[in-house]
């Protein structure tokens, strides 16, 4: 069980470990303490990527379409509510994902950031593409 969650933070975590050149913790993974603070890492990485590319695409509606006030909230509307539904979509999902590991143990939270880490990435991806030219 320990060699599968391994593998799966690192599979799930290797585009993070190549974006972070200092004090990255998926860098030298040994132990399963290493292998959980490796999967919050690459959590908060690709949340906070979301994050950004939620941003950014809101810039882009806004230039695409601040000229046509009702178009922009219309899709700006849309939008919010996407991201709103994606979110509990994610944490089912991942709940689903993590079973039968019990809540709270490592094994749980492993498997936890690395679907939240992984669907981000995904969702960041889409987020990305949508409104570009």
């Amino acid at each position: 069980m320990k060699s599968i969650i391994l593998a799966l933070a690192l599979i799930a975590t290797g585009v993070h470990a190549a974006e972070e050149a200092d004090d990255n913790p998926c860098d030298k993974v040994e132990n399963d303490v290493q292998t959980l603070e490796c999967s919050a890492f690459s959590k908060t990485t690709a949340e906070d990527l979301l994050s950004e590319n939620y941003k950014n695409l809101n810039e882009r509606l806004q230039s695409l379409y601040g000229k046509n006030p009702t178009q922009l909230a219309d899709i700006t509307a849309k939008l919010k509510a996407a991201q709103q539904q994606w979110l509990k979509t994610r944490e089912a999902d991942c709940a689903v994902e993590a079973f039968p590991a019990t809540a709270g143990s490592k094994a749980f939270t492993i498997a936890q950031n690395d679907c939240v880490a992984r669907t981000s990435d995904e969702r960041s991806e889409f987020l990305e593409s949508i409104g570009q030219e």
